[in-house]
Parts: C-alpha cells; sequence; structure tokens
C-alpha cells in the first residue's frame, strides 16, 4: 500500500461499524491495518500511538463517538455511559486541543436527539464530514504555504531550498495532506528543486520513521539527521526555512509541539532562519493565552527513552539503551515563544505569530 493512495484512517469497505487506520507504531518497516470496532479500542489505539498527530487523533475520537453512541444504546443507563465513554476519549491524550475540539463538534451535533440509536447515524456522518474537512483544510495550509517555498526558492535563483522538519505533521498526523508537508508536496509536484532535513525525533523517531517513509513514498530528495544536528546546519547556511507542525497554539500564539521543537527555534532565531508553524484553525486553543503556564504538558512512559524500537531484518524488536537501574524523564512536548516564530501556516492564510494576527485571519474568536 502507497501511502498517496490510501487515507490514514477510513471505513471499512464493507462493515459500517468498522473504522480502520494505519499501524504507526510499525512503520516504515511494516504496514498493518488495525480494526477499531469500540471506544475502549479507539482509546487505546489514540493512547498507545496507532494514531497520533493532532488532526488524526481528533478525527480518530469522533469515530469514537460514533461507537459511544452504539454502545450507550444497548447499556441500562445509556446517558451515563455516553458521558463516561466521551470522558475516556477526553482523557485519552491530554496536549493536542484537536481532540478535545472534535468531541465538542460532536456532541453539540448530537445533542438535540433524545435517543441513541437514532444519534448514532447522525455522530457517524458527522466524523465523516470533519475527515473530509480536515482535508480540505490541509489542503489549503499547502496553497497558503506554497508561495513562502517559491519565495525562498527564487531568492536562491532556483538552487535547492533545504527545510527542515521536526517530528511528524505530514499525512500520517493528519488525514491525506499533512499540514508541514503539504506546501512541500506542492512545491515538488510543480518541479522545485528542495530538500528536506529529517530530524530523527527522539525518543519515538517519529521523523526518521515517519516523515522519511512519507516522503520516500513521494520521491522527495530527503535526509535523516540526528535531532541535535539542526543547529550546526543553520550556523553553515545549510537550511534556508524551518517548517513544523502544532498540537496546540495559544491566541498569543505560543505554541506546544513534540519536544524538542523550542530548541530548533532558538537555533533558527540565533541564525536568522525563517521558523514556521503549519496548523490548522482548530489545533488553536482560543480559550488560553500563556503556553507555559496553561498547555497541559503529556508526560509519557520513561522506557520510550530508555529502549529504541528497529527492524532486524525479519521482525520489529525493542532493545534497552540505558543502564538497568538508570531513570528516564519522558516529556512529551515543550512549548516554543511566539517571539521566536516567524509566522503561521493556515488554511486561511499567513500571519504573523501574536493575538493580533490570528485575529485579522481569524475574527469570529475576538470575543472568546
Amino acid at each position: 500500500m502507497n501511502i498517496s493512495t490510501k487515507r490514514t484512517i477510513w471505513l471499512h469497505p464493507e462493515q459500517t461499524d468498522c473504522v480502520q487506520v494505519l499501524d504507526q507504531r510499525v512503520l516504515p518497516h511494516q504496514i498493518q491495518v488495525v480494526d477499531l470496532r469500540t471506544v475502549a479500542e479507539v482509546v487505546a489505539a489514540i493512547r498507545n500511538m496507532t494514531v497520533r498527530g493532532a488532526p488524526l487523533i481528533g478525527a480518530t475520537a469522533a469515530f469514537g463517538v460514533y461507537f459511544a453512541c452504539k454502545e450507550a444504546a444497548q447499556d441500562d443507563n445509556p446517558e451515563a455511559y455516553f458521558a463516561r465513554s466521551v470522558q475516556q476519549l477526553r482523557e485519552s491524550r491530554p496536549t493536542a486541543v484537536n481532540l478535545f475540539w472534535a468531541l465538542q463538534q460532536m456532541e453539540a451535533t448530537l445533542a438535540p436527539m433524545l435517543d441513541f440509536a437514532s444519534k448514532a447515524p447522525l455522530a457517524l456522518k458527522t466524523a465523516i464530514s470533519l475527515v473530509e474537512a480536515d482535508v480540505e483544510v490541509c489542503r489549503g495550509i499547502g496553497e497558503q504555504g506554497l508561495p513562502i517555498l517559491q519565495a525562498a526558492s527564487k531568492a536562491k535563483n532556483g538552487n535547492t531550498l533545504n527545510i527542515l522538519t521536526h517530528c511528524n505533521a505530514g499525512r500520517l498526523g493528519c488525514i491525506e495532506w499533512g499540514t508541514i508537508t503539504a506546501p512541500i508536496y506542492m512545491a515538488f509536484e510543480q518541479g522545485m528543486d528542495l530538500h528536506v532535513w529529517v530530524d530523527e525525533t527522539r525518543p519515538r523517531n517519529q521523523g526518521s520513521s515517519l516523515t522519511a517513509w512519507e516522503l520516500s513514498q513521494a520521491g522527495i530528495p530527503h535526509t535523516v539527521i540526528v535531532d541535535n544536528a539542526g543547529g550546526h546546519l543553520m550556523q553553515h547556511g545549510m537550511v534556508d526555512l524551518v517548517l513544523v507542525g502544532a498540537d496546540r497554539v495559544t491566541r498569543k500564539g505560543d505554541t506546544a509541539n513534540k519536544i524538542g521543537t523550542y530548541l530548533k527555534a532558538l537555533a533558527a532565531h540565533d541564525n536568522q532562519t525563517p521558523f514556521y508553524v503549519a496548523l490548522p484553525s482548530t489545533t488553536i486553543d482560543w480559550n488560553i493565552q500563556d503556553g507555559l503556564g496553561e498547555i497541559p504538558i503529556e508526560m509519557r512512559s520513561p522506557d520510550e527513552v530508555r529502549s529504541i524500537q528497529g527492524w532486524d531484518g525479519t521482525a520489529t524488536r525493542t532493545v534497552w539503551l540505558t543502564p538497568p537501574n538508570s531513570p528516564a524523564l519522558n516529556v512529551g512536548f515543550d512549548v516554543t515563544p511566539a517571539r521566536l516564530i516567524t509566522g503561521f501556516i493556515t488554511e486561511r492564510g499567513v500571519c504573523a505569530a501574536n493575538e493580533s494576527g490570528l485575529l485579522s485571519l481569524f475574527p469570529e474568536f475576538q470575543t472568546v
């Protein structure tokens, strides 16, 4: 299966009570499809990172609400069962705001319906519409971000444009286009000479395993680098711009993304390298302002730091890196202050990384 012809989440072609997803834990060496049929399975898939990436987490949770409706209809206390199920979905991952946005959209749509058996078909229809909307939003991000790449390429007289990424905010983190990859795909399709530096993104290596795989699928030139190499490359003029995604952005522009993003922003600032964040508007949390004080940061298992997963030629195996008695800290995300961000690339346009910039594109949130 080629990722360019398959989405990351889709309805089973023969079973409307089943949603299928790519198991991102085994990429790039194996391609496995996981069937999701219950709320518990959706919660587990989000929590154990079978699916990951803010937009995809939101879409998967929306289908979880559909399953919750079906299951609640069979329970003696349907209201309590549904409320408990939605809360389990809400607690599956704490940082990505798309999860909470999707759940709010689903609950608001279903609220007028009294019978859970009637809610289920509407929930399925709504979840599908959220998936299709994400595809169009990411396409829009690509169209809005493309001129930035074109201008950077023109400034280099058509010589190779070098882009540095961190983590994965491509198709695998979304539904189809991705956020950071959408303008890259479009530029490459237009014949632009470009190259992507791919941070490995420890400890789960979403860059070296997922972003690199996506770019390989698309035939886009790229090179995997260790996380700490970015600053060196910028010092030597080998990075023309940094392009990263986001899991939550405050109304003042502070941005939470995979751990290590802040260090890339610092290096970019010190070397006058443009640093852009590509995000759908659903990633903006209009209710908070201070990223450091208000964005919840996920703490994950220390075993992800102490071990590493790889392919031994026949199977995926986990090996241990640290002394058995050495503790480890696994902070999932960090916050990049708005002052270090050159601009936001959204489906409505590019803006400054501050409240007035965001509101210039999304004036309907002026009074939130």
